[in-house]
């Protein structure tokens, strides 16, 4: 009979051979390009929105989400209402713009409205934010592992990417939505399934939660902020105000600009499937933040206040206090919303890499087969450079892994503020998407240097100032022409 720790490791490694092997056999054969990246666009709605959930679930937000709430209290899930709010704007402003021109990635459309230079671009500060953030979310996973199997972080961080590559090189983005699906659920379900535990846990059951929540006020979801003046107002990351347009800005940009994203967007037959997926994700993404927010305020009912980071009360409470069979799936849900994104993010670098630079720069002449089997080269370089970007956030301060994380933050705002700019602007010039697109990233960069606002306000910021600039620079250009 199985005990303790051999319990946790039969689950996980289990879990593990068993998602690579589900990931193979969903994703079928591949035939083409088309096949490897999109899916051959006959995946369901229903699944995509499940795998766009799981995609942007990673380790931290299972981590991190029940501790701001242990912190803190539900001001959290304004943000998530914001990002419903910004996926509807998606679905029904950028999603017909994508089908409508039969679009391979995101970045395609900047090239039929720009040219060739806005879209390489975009693309390759794509995969610079994506091989840093991922890295470092790689790393986290790997602490984990690391830490169970007593082995060195280059072998546990070898051993989570091998997974992913596996599946992600022979199925494809259709072998990594369906496995998304069935890792949603294993992560969602873990988190469950210790909720219940820890209302068991407690003298007086869910009594005893809302007793300690009344206490404290942290069933409070709206807060207006307005009491610290106007600076202090955009220094408050949880504002009503900042939550909702801060969400949807952010919410726009991530689901709109950013490839690993549109990439299973566009793995939808019809827009009307892929608009269903992307509001449909933005429902289930609010019921998902409740879930992990009041697993928080439970963890503050059972624990009180405790003098340690509230990031390390969640898996305290897993490795300490819950029995062994379902410390294990737990941590297999761990894994699962790690995997989910890792498998993603080397489908999408690779995905950009063959279609937005090799393609346009060395065409698309020759064979399906030998188009496929580069795509697939792309997949394992990029698997190796996650791996290389995690094993040097392995050596770095924190400070440098909080940076990493948020890069997208620097570059969200003038991606998506290009975007639409070529939208809105109609007389934009390529050269006034460029200079807007580099001018809001430098803009950005000193306005999260200097900390002048809140994080929620970072991507409106950027998008303001990536406007501006390349609107007033085609202004400009247009009244020089009407002068000579």
């Amino acid at each position: 009979m199985l005990h303790g720790r051999t319990i946790e490791y039969v689950i996980i490694v289990v879990y593990l051979i068993g998602i690579a092997v589900f990931g193979i056999i969903s994703g079928g054969k591949q035939r083409s390009v088309k096949d490897y990246f999109l899916g051959s666009k006959v995946v369901p709605w229903w699944a995509v929105c499940f795998s766009i959930v799981a995609a942007e679930t990673s380790t931290l937000t299972f981590i991190s989400i029940p501790g701001l709430a242990y912190l803190t209290n539900l001001n959290f899930l304004q943000i998530a209402f914001g990002a419903l709010l910004g996926r509807i704007v998606v679905a029904f402003v950028f999603l017909p713009a994508y089908y409508k021109g039969e679009m391979k990635t995101a970045y395609t459309y900047l090239e039929n409205r720009f040219g060739g230079k806005t879209r390489s671009l975009a693309s390759i500060v794509f995969l610079f934010t994506r091989v840093a953030a991922d890295g470092v979310r790689l790393f986290a996973t790997a602490i984990p592992l690391k830490l169970m199997l007593n082995i060195s972080y280059p072998l546990a961080i070898i051993i989570i990417a091998a997974v992913a590559l596996i599946y992600t090189y022979t199925g494809g983005v259709k072998g990594i939505i369906w496995a998304d699906v069935i890792q949603m659920f294993i992560y969602l379900g873990g988190a469950l399934i210790a909720g219940i535990f820890l209302i068991h846990l407690l003298p007086n059951g869910w009594s005893s939660v809302v007793n300690a929540a009344e206490a404290t006020d942290k069933f409070n979801i709206i807060h207006l902020g307005f009491s610290k003046g106007f600076s202090g107002f955009f220094s408050q990351p949880y504002t009503l105000i900042g939550g909702l347009v801060g969400g949807a800005f952010l919410s726009m940009a991530s689901h709109s600009t950013d490839q690993l994203i549109v990439q299973k967007l566009l793995a939808t037959k019809q827009l009307k499937a892929s608009q269903k997926a992307i509001i449909g994700s933005g429902v289930v993404i609010i019921i998902q933040f409740a879930i992990f927010l009041v697993i928080g305020v439970m963890l503050y009912a059972y624990y009180g206040p405790l003098n340690m980071r509230s990031d390390d009360i969640f898996p305290m409470f897993i490795i300490k206090v819950l029995p062994p069979w379902l410390t294990g799936i737990i941590i297999a849900g761990l894994f699962a919303a790690a995997l989910s994104t890792l498998a993603a993010s080397m489908s999408s670098l690779s995905s950009s890499a063959m279609m937005d630079l090799y393609q346009p720069f060395f065409g698309k002449a020759g064979e399906e087969k030998k188009q496929l089997r580069i795509s697939r080269l792309f997949t394992i370089m990029w698997a190796f450079m996650l791996v290389g970007s995690a094993m040097f956030f392995m050596t770095t301060t924190q400070a440098v892994v909080v940076l990493a994380l948020s890069i997208a933050a620097f570059t969200y705002g003038g991606l998506l503020g290009t975007f639409l700019l070529g939208i809105l602007v109609k007389k934009a010039r390529q050269e006034d998407a460029l200079a807007g697109f580099i001018g809001g990233i430098f803009i950005m960069i000193t306005v999260i240097s200097l900390n002048l606002v809140a994080w929620t306000w970072y991507t409106l910021v950027g998008v303001i100032a990536t406007l501006l600039i390349g609107g007033l620079l085609n202004i400009l250009s247009d009244r020089d022409k009407n002068l000579l």
